[in-house]
């Protein structure tokens, strides 16, 4: 059933980009300063960020005022070399304590219930037991959800019924987790950010009752962005950040309009590892984040 998960070596197979194209032509006639400032432009518009896209452009110039003979597939090499440097590859798990405990956060829209099961079908494809708590009762439709995909997956699930108190469902999730001796506990959460006080009271809540039921839970708290809306989800991590520790992202729809560089953007400002991306609806559209596949995916490599 989840031999799908093959595919995962090859993940950004999906992600469209030409930034590398649009380098390679802009430096192909030689450089002056209305170069640099297309190049800021061109990094702007790839969802680098303001800052990022700035210093970027800062060491390209000086490079090529150091290597004033640098060809235009020198210069693109350059760019990816420091934009490797930005991004660090996300140290796998151990999962020491049993059960250990996944919060899955996000507004709704940005793909956090989809990723939630996901990840599901992952750990379930490794020999794990998972069990799927489903907090985010204020949707009726994301308990519904859950528990077709638990079904289709083969996982366990504990919910309760629409408008019940989240933080109820997380407790009873780690009893039942304990009793039954489940490796893996993915915690859905709502994501109504337009009320971002009573959400983030409400994330603060269930992070106390995991940290009472088990040791150091929880021992994720994974962040789902969704990339195609840019610099909005920049604003979204540093929201989500200042109120909730977050460990890691999950980077969802790079299959759509995404250009992608938003994820170097958070890395380098919040120093939050991107750890999983998703290119499409299916189990198998879930991949670890390798930040040499992803910069290659992204310069059109």
């Amino acid at each position: 059933m989840f031999g799908f998960f093959k595919k995962l070596a090859a993940p950004f197979t999906k992600m469209k980009s030409f930034l590398g194209s649009k380098i390679k032509a802009l430096f192909s006639k030689g450089a002056d300063e209305d170069t640099f400032d297309e190049l800021e432009k061109i990094f702007y518009e790839a969802d680098l960020g303001a800052k990022t896209a700035a210093e970027l452009v800062d060491k390209v110039r000086q490079f090529s005022r150091k290597e004033k003979n640098a060809t235009s597939e020198e210069i693109l090499a350059f760019v990816k070399k420091e934009l490797l440097s930005q991004l660090r590859e996300p140290t796998k798990k151990t999962h020491e304590a049993k059960p250990h405990v996944i919060l899955v956060v996000g507004v709704n829209g940005s793909g956090k219930t989809t990723s939630l099961a996901k990840l599901a079908a992952y750990y379930r494809s490794e020999g794990k037991k998972v069990l799927i708590a489903a907090g985010d009762t204020f949707r009726a439709a994301a308990i519904e959800q859950l528990e077709t995909w638990a079904d289709r997956i083969g996982v366990q699930i504990v919910k309760a019924q629409p408008k019940s108190d989240p933080s109820a469902v997380a407790f009873d999730a780690l009893e039942a987790a304990k009793n039954r001796g489940i490796d893996i506990v993915l915690i859905d959460t709502a994501g109504r950010l337009q009320t971002k006080t009573d959400l983030m009271q409400e994330l603060a809540k269930i992070q106390r009752v995991c940290q009472k039921q088990i040791s150091g839970a929880p021992h994720e708290t994974l962040l789902v962005l969704d990339a195609t809306i840019g610099q909005n989800a920049l604003d979204q991590a540093h929201t989500f950040h200042r109120f909730t520790p977050i460990t890691g992202i999950i980077l969802t729809k790079l299959d759509g309009s995404a250009k992608g560089g938003i994820a170097i953007a958070i890395q380098k400002e919040l120093s939050i590892p991107i750890l999983w991306v998703g290119e499409g609806e299916g189990f198998e559209d879930l991949s670890p984040f390798h930040p040499e596949t992803f910069v290659s995916a992204l310069l059109g490599d």
